[in-house]
């Protein structure tokens, strides 16, 4: 499909005013699911990191990587062990956890963001000790999974006020010596918060919360958090979508101005959110 220049000036007269309203403003991405994966939305992905960057949008991208987790245990010979859904890390794979996190998934999205012309620089939750964590206390027990316990931030304010994109590996440290691992979403949501962003933005592979999850028809494209019991009593907030909208609460009343659950197999959803009257996914205010 052809764009007359006519209709590209529109476009971009239409996101003039949200590009003034978010330059200077911290916007914390969550970077995960088919968009780690597909290499066309992964091109999308990047580029869209270095435009915000370079219209003044202060990015903190923080990644997962439990397909590559997975990938590398598998050629150890050690079992990927899931329970209710969620990963557990033995002591026998967390070092693999942090080799693959820190290392190869983090280093190759910086060699991506600079090979679509941005500046980044690659950190983990071990980094000035931007992540302190203890062992996950709630069950069911995933071995040296953590909860963080504080977030310090200098790492990641140096970054952006020198014009670099952070990108972020959600390790952290313990106070007993201990590496944790991290649900990507919990670090994006509390780094969110630590930094009083405007937004945190949460990738993933659905439409956003739906009404009827087999609907994408029945996308909620509002909720206030406080209607959020409410949306889990009626059954609307289950499984997979239950600890991504705790995340946005979360953030949201930690003082986050908005936290959005948005669809990362949509091409440059990222900026169809930022810069568009439409929105996509859901926002939490």
């Amino acid at each position: 499909m052809r764009i007359s220049n006519g209709d590209r000036a529109k476009i971009l007269v239409q996101a003039l005013p949200y590009i003034q309203t978010h330059a200077g403003r911290t916007v914390v991405v969550k970077y995960g699911g088919s968009a780690m994966t597909d290499g066309a939305l992964k091109d999308a992905v990047m580029s869209d990191i270095v435009l915000m960057q370079l219209v003044g949008i202060r990015v903190v991208l923080v990644h997962g990587g439990g397909r590559e987790i997975s990938a590398v245990l598998g050629r150890l010979g050690i079992e990927s062990r899931f329970v209710g859904g969620l990963r557990y890390t033995g002591p026998e794979s967390i070092g693999v956890v942090q080799m693959v996190l820190a290392g190869k998934v983090n280093k190759d999205l910086v060699r991506l963001l600079e090979r679509h012309g941005g500046r980044a620089v690659g950190l983990c939750g071990l980094d000035d000790g931007m992540l302190k964590a203890r062992r996950r206390r709630e069950p069911p027990d995933l071995g040296f999974v953590g909860e963080i316990t504080s977030v310090n931030p200098a790492a990641l304010d140096n970054a952006t006020r020198n014009g670099y994109v952070p990108v972020v590996a959600p390790i952290a440290g313990g106070e007993d010596g201990q590496v944790y691992n991290i649900n990507a979403d919990v670090a994006a949501s509390r780094i969110a918060a630590e930094l009083k962003a405007e937004k945190l933005i949460l990738m993933t592979d659905v439409r956003g919360l739906l009404r009827d999850k087999d609907d994408e028809s029945t996308l909620i494209p509002v909720v206030n958090v406080s209607d959020v019991p409410r949306l889990r009593k009626q059954g609307v907030v289950t499984g997979g979508m239950i600890p991504k909208v705790a995340c946005c609460v979360d953030a949201v009343r930690r003082g986050v101005g908005r936290a959005h659950i948005i669809d990362g197999r949509i091409p440059h959803s990222i900026l169809v959110e930022l810069f568009s009257d439409e929105g996509i996914g859901t926002m939490f205010r």
